[in-house]
């Protein structure tokens, strides 16, 4: 979640930028935005795949969970890329966008995050089902300290 709140931080301040450049230079713009939201992309896509393997070794996932983690693997990866495709919407549109239009396109990549976590939880249940008691107090443990990660960051 932290990192979706860089993003969109970085994705603000650049929107921001491209919004108070000349009418003329719409196409530049447009290039720029395009290579932005690309190299965006790409780094979103590198830090989840890290946060996929990451997450699969503090989970502990054994060989006889590894098919339902591939699930869960699979849901993250198609998750971020529906987010990105919300944010590079938003970012292809800043140069001619009102303040409404601003806040409807924030408004649709917090629905596809929501959605996002929604879909998540619904492929992580069978699999927190199939671990042992040891094991869930540890997803419980990982889960509960990304959530009070996010509170201390979201304070300072």
């Amino acid at each position: 979640m932290k990192k979706f709140f860089v993003a969109l931080a970085a994705t603000t301040l650049v929107a921001g930028a491209f919004a108070q450049m000349p009418a003329d230079s719409n196409a530049t713009a447009a290039s720029a935005t395009a290579k932005t939201a690309e190299k965006s992309d790409a780094k979103r896509e590198a830090g989840n795949e890290k946060h996929i393997k990451d997450l699969h070794a503090k989970l502990q996932i054994t060989v006889g969970e590894e098919s339902l983690w591939t699930a869960v693997a699979a849901t993250m990866r198609d998750n971020t890329k529906d987010v990105d495709r919300v944010i590079d919407k938003r970012e292809a549109g800043v140069t001619n966008a009102t303040a409404i239009d601003d806040l409807n396109a924030y408004a649709e990549i917090a629905q596809a995050h929501a959605d996002s976590v929604k879909k998540l939880a619904l492929v992580f249940a069978p699999l927190y089902a199939a671990m042992p008691d040891a094991q869930k107090k540890i997803a419980d443990g990982v889960f509960i300290q990304r959530t009070n990660d996010k509170k201390v960051a979201s304070s300072k």
